[in-house]
């Protein structure tokens, strides 16, 4: 097993992540929990990155997806299971994830450059183990798919559940709640702070009174951006969080990490110009 450094987690992630991430915001996925009864777009998100798990209760997935309004939680859990079943939604996001793929790739889908990927991929997440991680752990109860661009998309499905169970360890041992846990990260300044609470469903009110109990443990300034000390913690945070995700990574080495990337670089490129980011939270709360 080679040694790797723990920033070659976030790469990876940085370079995998649209690959599957963007089944939450193609037409695809929305069209194919629409074909199960499932209309609204929020639902069709908790609903399908759950059901791995189970027609699991809502309290389940506020525990699992962390930084959503328990009541943005609720209005779709468990309603979703009295329209469709889970199985039925784990298989319409796959077919959505496959349409998906086929119309912005193409053609690579059937090239050797897949297939070398999709082993890389496949290998990784299998080093992968259950313990401490929910949502890793029901999609790793799924049966792996048979074509490779299916293949590569599931083992970003579980490279980035697994990653993301590590990171709700890190941010709940330095005593965030999700709220503050999208102060944080909209202090960081990845993504606008508007966009976060917005699409997370937390009020105005919400929102001022998270701001508040970071700026009383001197992690904010009373508008919302880092003091040092913040900036410090997050980074503790992040770096936390690598040094979890990295069980896949060692598993296959640093030339294998670098050569993976290099694979799946272009099509994440070409999915991300493919646009639609704000399509499934764009709706008011």
């Amino acid at each position: 097993m080679s040694a790797v450094d723990p920033i070659v987690a976030r790469k990876m992630l940085r370079t995998l992540e649209p690959y599957h991430g963007w089944i939450y915001f193609a037409p695809e996925g929305r069209e194919a929990y629409a074909e199960l009864g499932v209309t609204d777009g929020r639902m069709g998100y908790f609903g399908s990155r759950s059901a791995a798990m189970g027609a699991v209760s809502a309290d389940v997935v506020i525990a699992t997806f962390f930084n959503f309004h328990p009541d943005l939680i609720r209005r779709c859990i468990p309603k979703v299971w009295e329209i469709t079943s889970p199985a039925d939604l784990v298989a319409g996001r796959l077919r959505g994830a496959d349409a998906m793929l086929r119309r912005i790739i193409g053609d690579a889908v059937d090239s050797d450059e897949m297939r070398e990927a999709a082993g890389l991929a496949r290998r990784a997440a299998e080093a992968c183990g259950p313990e401490g991680r929910p949502l890793f752990a029901g999609h790793s109860g799924l049966g792996w798919p048979t074509d490779p661009h299916l293949v590569l998309w599931h083992a970003q499905t579980l490279l980035r559940e697994y990653r993301g169970d590590g990171h709700i360890v890190a941010l709940t041992a330095a005593g965030l709640d999700g709220c503050e846990a999208l102060v944080t990260h909209g202090a960081a300044g990845d993504v606008p702070p508007e966009t976060l609470q917005r699409s997370r469903a937390w009020s105005d009110e919400e929102w001022r009174a998270a701001v508040d109990r970071l700026n009383a443990r001197g992690w904010v300034k009373p508008d919302g951006s880092f003091t040092n000390e913040g900036r410090a913690r997050r980074d503790e945070i992040e770096h936390r969080t690598d040094v979890l995700a990295m069980a896949p990574w060692e598993a296959i080495g640093e030339a294998s990490c670098t050569r993976l990337r290099e694979l799946v670089r272009p099509w994440s490129r070409a999915i991300v110009e493919s646009g639609g980011v704000e399509s499934v939270f764009a709706s008011d709360a």
